[in-house]
């Protein structure tokens, strides 16, 4: 199902969809950081600089993953609050991992699926725009599962007209 909303302070159209995601397997690398000590650029650098070794994946597609502990409130939000964040691709199974790789199971379920266009700089806007404006507005509230966004062909780091696909977990209100 595709829902049409207007980003009202960029005055720009934001397509959504809603989607059931199959489960996925993925390898990759993690880091715990907060948003205050943003680690994310070694991250990607240390993923990138391996990851011709994982030789079984399942298309081209990176994947950005937060996985958000128990503690971690978006309505009480504080940048200090620490979450583990993952630099993964998809594979065809966890046979032979390489070294300095870990595997991670992202569980199926519904997820409302936006598109950002523009630089990692200018994400903070999109998300608070989904979690701010998006969500209390929709017939779903968060689910306590990972967001993640799909790097795929369009993503162009420090590119303006970049695409990445952002993947919030969600569920009906009750």
């Amino acid at each position: 199902m595709e829902i049409d909303y207007i980003k009202e302070e960029y005055n720009i159209e934001m397509k959504t969809r809603i989607e059931h995601l199959p489960e996925k397997i993925l390898v990759g690398k993690s880091m715990r950081m907060s948003l205050t000590q943003n680690t994310t650029s070694d991250l990607w650098k240390s993923f990138m600089k391996d990851r011709a070794a994982i030789n079984y994946t399942s298309g081209t597609a990176l994947y950005s993953i937060q996985v958000y502990d128990d503690s971690y409130y978006f309505e009480e939000f504080s940048p200090e609050t620490k979450f583990t964040k993952w630099a993964a691709m998809e594979v065809k199974d966890f046979k032979n991992i390489p070294n300095g790789f870990s595997s991670y199971t992202l569980v199926a379920g519904l997820y409302a699926v936006f598109i950002h266009i523009g630089t990692s700089e200018e994400f903070p806007k999109t998300f608070q725009y989904i979690l701010g404006q998006w969500l209390p507005r929709s017939q779903y509230e968060l689910d306590d599962r990972p967001h993640f966004e799909i790097l795929g062909e369009r993503f162009k780091k420090n590119d303006p007209n970049s695409q990445e696909e952002v993947w919030i977990p969600i569920k009906k209100r009750a």
